[in-house]
């Protein structure tokens, strides 16, 4: 089976879509495809459904969707592999697990290549950490589950997916600093600094790129823009880390040149 969390939500076997319609059976079978492998407790599925308005039908209904769920692995062909929908789809004490005998899931995909780049990136491979980081970047469709209405639990999950999300891009743009490619990444950081204005780590990798291609005078523009924005947003001026990287810039520090490795103020 395939399975797609990184935008809209995919499953799939022999081919066909086992995704079913319906909202809540979208739920369940997110939650059953991200925990693939582990007991889903009935609980956990009850509060990810109906948060604190639990029905007291709630056992009832969601043996019908696990049924719904068990219908549409059926109708995919999940006999082909020797299997039962309910071996696939198991009922287990206390909750179920998807269980089938090979699978792949895009957000796991996604982890081992963050692992990969963020590696490289300590062994000074920024090439390698860039070709795993990219790589692991466009495994996104989109907003991870953007089709699925999320609970408590899968609130959690995509938070978490969207925080490893932003750390990789953020590690894959220090990794193309590494490599000289600052005039490549202006126009992206530049909009991604104008999504997310208070957000340090890409307005001092913007800052190194404009200086890097020969406008420190945009740089020390885009620090006013961040330092007005975390005043106006959050009442506090720029991190030490941001205010070194702005002195730095000021003063024609060589350790800001492209032959030097990415300063010290990048990092947290």
């Amino acid at each position: 089976m395939e399975f797609g969390v990184l935008g809209p939500l995919e499953a799939r076997m022999h081919d066909t879509s086992v995704v079913p319609t319906a909202g809540k059976p979208r739920q369940i079978l997110a939650l059953l495809a991200i925990r693939a492998g582990r007991v889903v407790q009935v609980e956990t599925l009850m509060a990810e459904l109906w948060g604190n308005a639990i029905p007291r039908s709630a056992a009832t209904t969601l043996q019908t969707y696990i049924l719904q769920l068990r219908r549409k692995l059926t109708e995919a062909g999940v006999e082909r592999t020797g299997r039962t929908a309910k071996d696939v789809l198991a009922t287990c004490y206390g909750g179920y697990r998807l269980a089938p005998e090979d699978f792949t899931l895009d957000l796991l995909e996604f982890q081992q290549l963050v692992r990969r780049g963020d590696r490289a990136l300590a062994d000074n491979d920024p090439g390698s950490a860039s070709a795993h980081l990219s790589r692991a970047l466009q495994l996104w469709r989109g907003p991870a589950l953007t089709d699925v209405p999320v609970g408590e639990f899968l609130g959690t999950e995509v938070i978490g997916m969207q925080e490893e999300r932003a750390w990789a891009l953020e590690m894959r743009l220090d990794a193309d600093l590494s490599l000289g490619r600052h005039a490549e990444i202006i126009g992206e950081l530049r909009m991604l600094v104008s999504q997310q204005p208070i957000h340090e780590t890409f307005a001092a990798q913007l800052m190194t790129a404009l200086y890097r291609a020969g406008h420190p005078w945009r740089a020390l523009d885009a620090f006013q823009a961040l330092r007005h924005a975390l005043i106006k947003e959050l009442g506090v001026e720029p991190s030490p880390r941001l205010q070194r990287l702005h002195q730095s810039i000021l003063a024609n520090d060589t350790d800001l040149h492209l032959s030097a490795p990415i300063p010290h103020a990048l990092s947290a």
